[in-house]
């Protein structure tokens, strides 16, 4: 039997994004995917290879979204106003998608070199905040770890249910990115 015409990896990587998303990406499965693509599982494999593949090509579609939405952020500002427009950007992407931006936390396989583009791009984003910084080169490599490692893990906690305190989350927010600015101000001569 022929694969199901509209059925095609795209479409898959989407369905299986909107279920990491309901369910988290640990509870992904090919099942859950097939069900939302109104095929049988065996229909499925027609398609895709396995779980792996859909979640290697749910990491790449990860990684150019939220490329996308920190670089539209980011679009003509510079210093601060850059990184707290990339912050809120990442914040508002893991909030909104929870199980498709833990998928893109993973790097990719040595020899997936769409995967690797795809990061590429996300740091150059992140890499042209830091500029604004004076922050380049071996700098721009820590500086770009310390940020996505900050945002992942506040993101991460908030999206499940860490933040317990009366406190206003997003005022706590706020105070991270600007610990953020201050230390990228003072970064290059830090280091």
């Amino acid at each position: 039997m022929p694969p199901r015409p509209g059925l095609n990896r795209l479409r898959i990587t989407a369905e299986a994004a909107a279920v990491a998303d309901e369910n988290g990406l640990e509870r992904l499965t090919l099942a859950a995917v097939a069900k939302r693509c109104g095929v049988s599982l065996p229909g499925l494999y027609k398609h895709v290879e396995g779980l792996d593949a859909v979640r290697r090509d749910l990491a790449v579609h990860a990684v150019r979204e939220l490329t996308a939405a920190m670089a539209m952020a980011a679009a003509g500002l510079a210093g601060r106003d850059a990184l707290h427009a990339v912050a809120h950007a990442y914040r508002a992407f893991a909030t909104a998608h929870p199980g498709l931006a833990a998928a893109g936390v993973a790097a990719p396989a040595p020899d997936d070199t769409e995967h690797a583009q795809a990061g590429v791009a996300a740091v150059t984003v992140l890499a042209s905040v830091l500029k604004g910084y004076g922050i380049e080169g071996a700098d721009a490599v820590d500086a770009v770890r310390a940020l996505r490692a900050t945002l992942h893990g506040f993101t991460s906690l908030e999206t499940a249910g860490g933040f317990g305190l009366a406190q206003s989350v997003d005022t706590s927010f706020a105070r991270l990115v600007d610990g953020l600015d201050a230390a990228f101000r003072h970064w290059s001569a830090a280091g």
